[in-house]
């Protein structure tokens, strides 16, 4: 009986914890990904060969953003604090966790759909330009369109970097697995809630990438 009255606090304490990381992780993924795209987008057209080249606004993203993937997670997470607040109304809890999250993967979703938008042919850009398009009809029907699988792909690895980027965020309070697992793994010398939060966390990333890939393969037509 005490066995099993011992796991259901702790079957109680993962399922609020996992909710919380998969709550911080869903919802940084979706906001940096609608910022992040559209500078890869911005980055792909300003290009000196793109549809619209601007060299000076090209170098001035591109700095942009290879300085945000400069700055570790940790260091970025305490140094935006006051951000952090003035945003949520709190630097503590999962809602707070969320901003440095978003703000640390936007840099790295830029650059994955850069890249993934420069696989593009450049033959069907150019086809689409000479029948007239405007550069928002070659976003739409060419880059994006074609680059739908490479792009899930890469939101498939942003995901899975934000659960780990969640759990040190938990580690310094803002809730979720990596809160749960130095509270009463390691501060109370709880092997098994420390094995189980690893246990979870492997299962999320497995269900990440699973999900990932299936939407890839459902989006190439190729």
């Amino acid at each position: 009986m005490d066995g099993l009255a011992t796991l259901m606090p702790l079957a109680s304490l993962l399922l609020e914890a996992t909710l919380e990381t998969i709550v911080m992780v869903v919802a940084s993924t979706a906001m940096a990904s609608v910022i992040g795209v559209a500078l890869g987008i911005v980055l792909v057209l300003t290009h000196r060969d793109g549809v619209v080249p601007r060299p000076l606004v090209h170098r001035v993203v591109g700095a942009l953003v290879n300085v945000g993937r400069s700055v570790p997670f940790v260091i970025l997470m305490v140094a935006i604090i006051p951000f952090t607040r003035f945003v949520t109304g709190t630097s503590i809890g999962t809602r707070a966790a969320i901003v440095p999250l978003v703000v640390a993967a936007i840099p790295y979703v830029a650059r994955v759909a850069h890249a993934a938008l420069e696989e593009v042919p450049r033959g069907l850009v150019d086809a689409i330009v000479a029948m007239g398009a405007t550069p928002l009809q070659v976003v739409r029907e060419a880059y994006l369109r074609e680059a739908r699988p490479a792009l899930a792909r890469g939101l498939t690895l942003t995901a899975i970097s934000l659960v780990g980027y969640s759990a040190m965020a938990g580690a310094i309070g803002g809730g979720g697995l990596g809160d749960l697992a130095v509270r009463y793994g390691y501060q109370r010398f709880r092997t098994d809630v420390m094995v189980a939060t690893v246990v979870v966390l492997v299962v999320l990333v497995q269900a990440l990438q699973a999900t990932g890939e299936r939407l890839a393969r459902r989006l190439d037509h190729r």
